[in-house]
């Protein structure tokens, strides 16, 4: 069902922003939670082995199509986030939904999603219906999506 979470298919990765990551303001520069998100889906997808080496090698390219986010609170730096990414949809397509919080207090900063869509690598084709290869590799049946 679309939006509905199997804890299955969630992951959680902990992580400190660097200095690097400030913007002007002394908080985390709102580009830097794009590649928050970006850590925590590949770790996601490699628990079930279908990080982008293995996408490519299935003959598929996973492009995100959308992505929306929503500031909370910002991050500083030195604190400790846990970055949440969590599989929602992957009949159509496959998004991810995110939470990054501060571990200390728990309180969210950040939540937000992207969308991917499944492409031919070979043709570009893009496909309507996620191809069997990703309910194989996350153990899950077309039905369960519905």
């Amino acid at each position: 069902m679309p939006g509905r979470e199997d804890p299955r298919l969630v992951h959680e990765v902990e992580l400190s922003p660097a200095f690097h990551d400030l913007d002007p303001m002394h908080i985390v520069w709102h580009g830097r939670y794009v590649q928050y998100l970006e850590i925590a889906r590949s770790a996601l997808m490699q628990r079930f082995d279908y990080d982008y080496p293995q996408m490519k090698a299935s003959g598929y390219a996973w492009p995100i199509v959308d992505l929306h986010l929503k500031y909370v609170r910002p991050a500083e730096y030195g604190m400790k986030l846990i970055v949440r990414a969590a599989i929602t949809e992957y009949e159509n397509r496959l998004k991810v939904e995110y939470r990054i919080r501060d571990a200390a207090t728990g309180k969210v900063l950040t939540k937000g999603h992207t969308i991917q869509v499944a492409v031919r690598w070979e043709t570009g084709e893009l496909q309507f219906v996620c191809p069997p290869v990703l309910w194989e590799r996350l153990g899950v049946k077309p039905e369960d999506a519905a």
